[in-house]
């Protein structure tokens, strides 16, 4: 039984198309198995979160983290009574429109596209469920209901000011309520992400030799989970320790992320879905302790993995592809494969053909940027 405040699959505004009920799939199981078979959701596999993609077979891509982030969004709703498959739903789809080479490929491409609208990895997500996904016969993109498509436009929160092009389009044609919360279902995704990420990057990161434990034993809420497991297990082999420690401060962060909510949700007392869309400020985060811990451990892993000497070298070698392939493809499209040459040359103006030129590239795994570079650039 899911709890009042739970979005109910009976009361889904629907798909921008309509199509007939499922007999045996509610409407977000539906959405979560489109994007799992999905063109940009399989490309994952080959895209990478801090590490590119032919330094090692250990490291996490995008499509690992996104099922940890997953299972961990399902975790948490089922704790709160909300609806797990709308959770997972929007857990599958929100790093579907991350380019390749992680954060660096999408530094870049802001910057390439600056002057067309610029880039977002949240708005591309919904342009590629919405119509570069091209499978169906009745309908460019996956179809996916509204709360589906408002859980990735704003699992993060409200999004106001100026949009990105590609969530402006969309919300355009089907309002997403941007300048509310998106439903706790949503937010329970984009806490998921924090979780998993904030675990794996430090698994990531002393595997490949970028800190090591004894560097971690600082700070907060780390150090304590390597002592725990000391105590508890005297000289542990060194790999069973940093999983059991690591294991420890991954749990820390869904207990606490557990209990927070439920605290905040007997004190508001939602009625139902609309009400935590309409409260002030989300009702899925960590408690303000926990939330400061993360930001030492955020700071640390800034410090000496995202921004180590080694890892710099390679995102202003990635970085450089990018700015290779991007203007050679706008300058000249026939060098991309002749759907998306036809789609360039159609295109009304250099803005539009920006845009088609961002699409394909963004759609480029790792290994695929890598290829296109060399054959194309040297």
């Amino acid at each position: 039984m899911t709890a009042p405040y739970a979005c109910q699959p009976q009361d889904s505004r629907g798909r921008r198309w309509p199509e007939r009920m499922s007999t045996f799939r509610s409407p977000w199981q539906r959405d979560r198995d489109r994007i799992i078979h999905s063109s940009a959701f399989r490309r994952l596999k080959h895209k990478t979160q801090v590490f590119v993609e032919h330094e090692g077979d250990y490291y996490r891509t995008r499509l690992t983290h996104t099922i940890e982030v997953a299972q961990v969004a399902r975790t948490i709703a089922g704790a709160l009574g909300l609806n797990t498959d709308l959770a997972e739903t929007v857990a599958l789809a929100h790093d579907l429109g991350h380019p390749p080479f992680g954060h660096t490929g999408e530094d870049a491409l802001a910057a390439l596209m600056a002057p067309y609208g610029g880039f977002d990895h949240n708005a591309q997500a919904l342009r590629i469920v919405t119509r570069l996904e091209r499978h169906y016969a009745d309908f460019d993109g996956l179809n996916l209901t509204w709360e589906s498509l408002e859980g990735i436009a704003k699992h993060n929160g409200p999004v106001t000011g100026d949009l990105p092009y590609a969530l402006a389009e969309v919300d355009a044609e089907w309002d997403l309520e941007l300048h509310t919360n998106a439903s706790a279902e949503a937010q329970v995704a984009a806490v998921a992400d924090d979780v998993a990420y904030n675990h794996h990057d430090l698994h990531d990161g002393l595997r490949a030799g970028l800190f090591t434990e004894a560097d971690l034993a600082a700070l907060p809420v780390i150090g304590e989970a390597f002592a725990a497991v000391d105590a508890l297990h005297p000289g542990l082999a060194p790999m069973r320790r940093r999983h059991e420690a690591l294991r420890r401060v991954f749990g820390i962060m869904v207990e606490d992320v557990i209990a927070v909510a439920q605290n905040r949700l007997a004190s508001l007392q939602p009625q139902d879905a609309q009400d935590i869309r309409d409260m002030e400020g989300p009702i899925i985060r960590f408690s303000k302790p926990l939330y400061q811990n993360l930001k030492a451990i955020k700071l640390f892993l800034f410090q000496r993995m995202y921004r180590a000497p080694s890892v710099v070298v390679e995102r202003r070698r990635v970085t450089e592809m990018l700015e290779g392939l991007f203007p050679l493809f706008l300058a000249d499209p026939s060098k991309m494969p002749p759907t998306w040459f036809e789609a360039a040359e159609a295109a009304g103006d250099e803005t539009a053909r920006a845009r088609v030129v961002l699409d394909y590239v963004a759609g480029m795994t790792d290994r695929f940027a890598i290829q296109e570079a060399q054959r194309l650039l040297g």
